[in-house]
């Protein structure tokens, strides 16, 4: 019996759907918490510590960067040592404790640098020291609450023994991603408000509150929780199929149906599949004799490994092409901070109330929900099977419509920029323009469309190619996309700033966005988003099909089966 040290039998006592509202409004309460504060986040540095925009960019850059990139660790933490139960409530407790020193800046007067004369004093080593912390730590926090939640959920509510749990798997990707819209959604437009009218010590004070009572939520449900050992034999058993594949690269791979392949009784993998094929030579009997023991297991796991350790390895690495694609498409929507210097020069006045410029962001996520909602209760019901888009197409056109997206950016910050100097607001980067903000509205929805197809698919698409003990990797890999992308976005920004200014000319990115020229950025994002679209047709042509393994939850189900069924004799 091929041995899984990471999945155990769990009664069904346990979990369910009544355990999915603590789990969930803990990353809810979080996002509630945090988006805002972090859409926010460029108008504390530019006002507070008198970042100059790109500056100020570039750090909200590296803070999303950070905290997309860190889950990936904390998934291999959970699923190799300590569990996704463990993993969710360490970062609960560091993302509140981060939260609280960002509040004591804006507290404490000298947490701040002065500004009583002009001009303003720059922050200290000290100052930007408490401030840096407090974003890390959030951002370690972060990594923990984002790296389980959905896989922890997932382990609550996915059940084999039930006929309609993959079409329940399904809908719970689109719903989970719902929540996470709504969430952001009344993030931007009720806290960012309550942060910019009442100030930062009350808007802060807010997003501590909510973030306690998100880990009060999460406690609560510790007792009845499903939690999945962790498989702490990862790691090494991909260092095992590298090692043994290495091994034995000189040596001709067996004929496809060869009993040659090493398995363990009962497994589904019998012989491995055709993609990365070199990483077969670790699954091959070379020797029978000298290979294996008298119970048929490895004598050197290191020469020769099952084949499901290799498929194991196989499922990371098929994917990353098609990962990569998702960097571009995370780096585009990620542009919000100079969305919220552009409206700021906009009239914000929509029906005699006038709006934050960081309220208008909220139209990607209301945009998202919407498409949820018309994808999963009206077409899906009404579409014929064959006809209902696949995963790797609803990638695709969640890519075209962010290149449609970068495209209305560029065309409206053009006519926004015109529209300036028309009225003499060339040297004048606070002159409020004779144009509604409203214009932005278009491109914020279409990049919530783009998330809507783009990111749900990637989820779906990662966790269903991946084996259960592996789902907190998988899921993590979106975010860990949203990171790179943000650090792209960052380098982005710093090539463009410094090699756009050359012979005394103002840069694109200059801090007076009218004498700039930000049309010429997103036109830059828009040819981006082109190539992106053309290597993921590529990748995805390359990748095949996704129903190369139907088996990884057949396996461990056969597994909870025969042991129920020995420990009854």
């Amino acid at each position: 019996m091929e041995q899984n040290k990471g999945i155990e039998p769990v009664e069904r006592k346990r979990g369910g759907f009544r355990t999915v509202p603590l789990i969930i409004a803990n990353e809810t309460f979080e996002k509630i918490a945090i988006v805002g504060l972090r859409v926010n986040m460029i108008l504390y540095l530019l006002q507070e510590y008198h970042f100059e925009p790109a500056t100020a960019a570039i750090v909200i850059f590296l803070w999303s960067a950070f905290t997309n990139f860190l889950p990936i660790f904390g998934a291999f933490l959970s699923d190799c040592w300590l569990g996704r139960f463990s993993v969710v409530a360490l970062g609960t407790v560091i993302h509140l404790v981060g939260l609280v020193v960002l509040w004591l800046t804006a507290i404490i007067r000298h947490a701040r640098p002065q500004c009583d004369i002009e001009p303003c004093a720059n922050p200290t080593g000290s100052q930007l020291l408490i401030l840096f912390s407090s974003l890390i730590l959030m951002a370690l926090g972060a990594a923990g609450i984002r790296s389980c939640t959905l896989a922890f959920t997932a382990d609550q509510i996915n059940n084999p023994e039930n006929s309609r749990n993959e079409s329940t798997m399904k809908s719970f990707f689109n719903w989970y991603y719902v929540s996470v819209g709504l969430s952001v959604t009344v993030s931007m437009t009720f806290i960012v408000y309550i942060q910019v009218k009442t100030g930062w010590i009350v808007g802060f004070g807010i997003s501590t509150g909510l973030m306690s009572f998100s880990a009060i939520l999460f406690f609560l449900g510790s007792s009845i929780y499903i939690r999945v050992k962790p498989n702490k034999s990862l790691f090494t058993g991909f260092a095992q199929v590298i090692a043994a594949a290495w091994k034995n690269r000189h040596l001709p791979l067996p004929p496809k149906n060869s009993d040659l392949w090493y398995f363990h009784n009962g497994s589904n993998f019998v012989q491995p599949t055709d993609k990365v094929r070199f990483l077969n030579k670790a699954c091959m009997i070379k020797n029978k004799e000298k290979d294996l023991d008298c119970d048929g297991m490895a004598i050197e796991p290191w020469s020769v490994c099952t084949v499901r350790q290799v498929e194991e390895l196989k499922a990371i690495i098929k994917v990353l092409p098609i990962w990569s694609t998702g960097i571009i498409i995370a780096t585009t929507i990620s542009q919000q901070s100079f969305s919220v210097i552009q409206a700021e020069t906009m009239n914000r006045v929509v029906l005699n109330m006038e709006i934050p410029p960081t309220n208008f962001a909220a139209f990607i996520f209301v945009t998202l929900t919407l498409w949820v909602v018309l994808y999963d209760r009206i077409l899906l019901p009404l579409l014929p099977k064959e006809r209902v888009l696949t995963v790797k197409q609803r990638m695709g056109i969640g890519l075209v419509i962010s290149c449609l997206a970068s495209m209305v950016a560029t065309l409206v910050e053009k006519k926004r920029r015109n529209e300036a100097i028309k009225e003499g607001f060339l040297d004048n980067q606070k002159g409020v323009v004779n144009m509604t903000a409203m214009w932005l509205v278009p491109q914020f929805c279409l990049y919530g469309l783009a998330q809507g197809l783009n990111f749900i698919g990637q989820l779906e698409f990662y966790y269903s190619q991946f084996p259960k003990t592996m789902s907190s990797v998988a899921v993590s890999l979106c975010t860990l996309g949203l990171g790179v992308g943000n650090l792209v976005g960052s380098l982005i920004v710093k090539v463009v700033k410094d090699g756009t200014k050359n012979g005394g000319k103002d840069s694109w990115l200059a801090s007076n966005i009218n004498r700039g020229h930000y049309d010429y950025y997103y036109g830059l994002l828009f040819i981006l988003n082109l190539a992106n679209l053309l290597c993921f047709c590529m990748w995805s042509r390359a990748y095949g099909s996704t129903q190369d393994i139907k088996y990884w939850d057949e396996e461990i189900h056969t597994k909870f089966i025969s042991k129920k069924n020995t420990n009854t004799k």
